[in-house]
């Protein structure tokens, strides 16, 4: 299957594949960053993850924080500047 072209899209896929969560929301933020640090013209740059899975069982809130931003380190390797996160176990 081709990787999604849009940030927002690739995020999804990603933490879904690397957690299977039972709830996932990802909201691109970026227009409210518009002339802030790291905000870029096209957007794709701020985002908030709501997420909760069986996966992050037994971590502890940074541990859980460094697993979902390693999953996403590409996507910070190549423009995404901020993440909120927000995730737990069920």
């Amino acid at each position: 299957m081709p990787q999604p072209t849009d940030r927002l899209s690739r995020i999804h896929e990603k933490l879904t594949e690397a957690f299977d969560p039972v709830e996932l929301s990802v909201t691109d933020d970026s227009a409210k960053h518009a002339g802030h640090a790291g905000a870029q013209p096209g957007g794709e740059t701020h985002y908030t993850v709501k997420i909760v899975s069986t996966a992050f069982e037994g971590l502890s809130r940074v541990q859980i924080q460094r697993t979902v931003m390693m999953v996403l380190q590409q996507e910070f390797d190549t423009g995404l500047h901020a993440l909120s996160i927000k995730a737990a176990a069920p």
